[in-house]
């Protein structure tokens, strides 16, 4: 049972086209995780995402946008590279880090725009 009450929080975070510009015109501090099921470090830097997203809940939304599934919203921000996380304030990007990132890196990156 819990197996399953986590997937479906894993899956909550998960942002497409359609729900994206509503996304970013009601939350002012956004962190967009772009990634492929089939990316190495994508998966690694996975549970690392999932946790922070926990830990910053209510203050910056993080969302996961899968780069197969939603090819135009990864070509509107130029991915050129996977894993890509995209830190958005006030509806403008702030921030990119393209590849693999620490959970102390990306903490500290995100605490940035929390102040951003």
């Amino acid at each position: 049972m819990k197996t399953e009450i986590q997937n479906e929080e894993k899956m909550d975070i998960q942002l497409n086209q359609e729900d994206f510009q509503k996304t970013i015109e009601i939350n002012q501090k956004v962190l967009i995780d772009f990634y492929a099921d089939w990316c190495g470090p994508c998966q690694t830097l996975l549970p690392t995402v999932h946790k922070l997203a926990d830990e910053f809940d209510g203050d910056v939304l993080i969302k996961k946008v899968n780069v197969d599934q939603n090819a135009e919203l990864a070509a509107s921000f130029g991915v050129r590279s996977i894993p890509t996380l995209v830190f958005i304030s006030n509806g403008d990007e702030v921030h990119r880090q393209n590849g693999l990132v620490s959970e102390r890196d990306l903490r500290a990156q995100i605490n940035n725009l929390k102040t951003a």
